[in-house]
């Protein structure tokens, strides 16, 4: 399986990618802010890229559970500088981290060459048209409410079936708009109308995803279902638990690993990958 666009390919038979995690919000769950100045942000993206990242994911708003939505302007205020700057400097994929179709066209005219929409492309209407009008690839994930009320007690009558056929629906409006099948990535969204057991099962039955074809993003990087496992560790602590749920979830099939911890992901991608596909990709 095999992603090509612009510049840029993702040969997914030869290893696991990692996409880095730039939040440039003053209340992101897990750095509160530490990147929200623009020339920090730069810095710690190229950080990041030095340290192994394949992808880097821009955010302007934070979709924590309990979050608020942010005024257009601002999330464009935001992103689109970061990304015009950054995309002048490197020559991997640049991720818009958005669900609002004015960001994501305005952040790819600056540079962004693929969507990450936590939506699914269910909050606006008019991001199938955007996506498919710059022929870029999307992550569609899956959500069950709004990130504000997302976590006030989420039920499911069967998890995996469910945002199975969640994302059907999703591939098959983006498919109407003419996104191309080729360029459609799936994210089961750990924490994102979840609780804890379901986040479990989520990793432990994520081979179920592949049987639609698609690449599989994953994202537990410091979430908080591994810090109820390792005794409430606040986010920060939280670094060995999400090695192995990385490890775990490219076992299970995962072909992009979405991460704050760059350099440390990278070193266990290399090793579950080796294990996983018995050689060393040179």
């Amino acid at each position: 399986m095999r992603l090509v666009w612009k510049n840029f390919t993702l040969d997914f038979s030869k290893k696991t990618y990692l996409m880095g995690i730039l939040n440039v919000t003053p209340d992101s769950f897990s750095d509160s802010g530490l990147h929200f100045d623009r020339s920090r942000a730069i810095d710690h993206a190229l950080r990041m890229i030095d340290d192994g990242a394949d992808i880097i994911d821009i955010g302007g708003e934070s979709t924590r559970p309990g979050s608020d939505p942010v005024p257009l302007e601002e999330e464009l205020r935001r992103t689109v500088p970061v990304i015009e700057a950054l995309s002048a400097k490197i020559n991997i994929p640049v991720s818009i981290d958005t669900y609002k179709s004015e960001v994501a066209s305005r952040a790819l005219d600056a540079g962004a060459s693929m969507v990450n929409d936590i939506s699914g492309l269910r909050f606006d209407p008019d991001m199938p048209k955007v996506i498919s009008g710059y022929n870029v690839p999307v992550v569609i994930m899956h959500i069950k409410g709004k990130p504000k009320s997302m976590q006030d007690n989420p039920v499911y009558e069967a998890l995996i079936p469910e945002i199975m056929d969640y994302f059907r629906i999703s591939i098959r409006l983006a498919i109407k708009f003419g996104i191309r099948e080729d360029m459609i990535i799936l994210d089961p969204g750990i924490g994102f109308g979840k609780t804890f057991d379901h986040n479990l099962e989520i990793i432990n039955n994520l081979q179920e995803f592949t049987y639609l074809e698609k690449p599989i993003l994953l994202g537990p990087s410091r979430k908080a279902f591994i810090g109820r496992i390792l005794d409430e560790a606040p986010a920060g602590e939280r670094l060995e638990g999400t090695a192995a749920a990385v490890a775990i979830s490219i076992m299970k099939g995962a072909n992009i690993i979405r991460v704050h911890d760059v350099k440390e992901m990278a070193k266990v991608a290399k090793v579950a990958d080796a294990i996983k596909r018995e050689r060393i990709e040179l």
